[in-house]
């Protein structure tokens, strides 16, 4: 990989429900480009025919990174960012880091340029949002099944115990912007 000068990337991590897409979503409406992680397993979904449900998904995505190993999706997304760098970006987000293998690869390509940022919220409030999305809502089987398996088979929890910055979110979006904008500001983010 080659070193691009005055690149800083800001990756979420997160389990489902957490508040990973309101935090990138805000930082894209301020104009920075993103990479997402988990558009690279829909994009592979589609290309093999199969529909996007909470199962196909997670069945999807571990037998993708048993079978093509367990950094498919991070080089896509060091690709991703590869290009962008080309195109003279030099904030990216990178929404939706899942696994501590992605983590290490992430840290290994962009060495001193990744800030891990985990968002962290209680699992009932977690679970009461997944129920009530408008997109791909989740029962409560499936939420508890998604956090089970994101634990356990994705290996999320170590990027979400060595992360640089956890943000709580637990009350209204413009607390959760105000510990973004803390983010911003303490890594020089603009």
């Amino acid at each position: 990989m080659r070193h691009h000068e005055n690149l800083k990337i800001l990756a979420f991590v997160g389990l489902a429900g957490s508040g990973k897409s309101t935090a990138v979503d805000y930082l894209t409406e301020k104009g920075y480009p993103k990479v997402y992680f988990g558009g690279v397993i829909y994009d592979a979904m589609r290309e093999a025919g199969i529909e996007i449900t909470p199962e196909s998904q997670t069945t999807f995505r571990e037998e993708i990174r048993e079978k093509e190993g367990k950094d498919f999706v991070v080089k896509r997304i060091i690709a991703q960012i590869e290009k962008l760098t080309e195109a003279g970006q030099h904030r990216i987000i990178a929404d939706g880091l899942y696994s501590w293998s992605e983590y290490k690869i992430m840290k290994h390509a962009f060495p001193g340029q990744l800030t891990l940022v985990a968002i962290v919220a209680p699992r009932k409030l977690r679970h009461h949002r997944l129920a009530n999305r408008p997109e791909r809502p989740f029962t409560e089987k499936e939420a508890e099944t998604r956090d089970w398996t994101e634990i356990e088979n994705l290996e999320k929890g170590g990027p979400i115990a060595i992360a640089d910055y956890y943000l709580v979110n637990d009350k209204d979006p413009e607390e959760l912007y105000r510990q973004v904008e803390e983010v911003r500001e303490n890594t020089s983010f603009r």
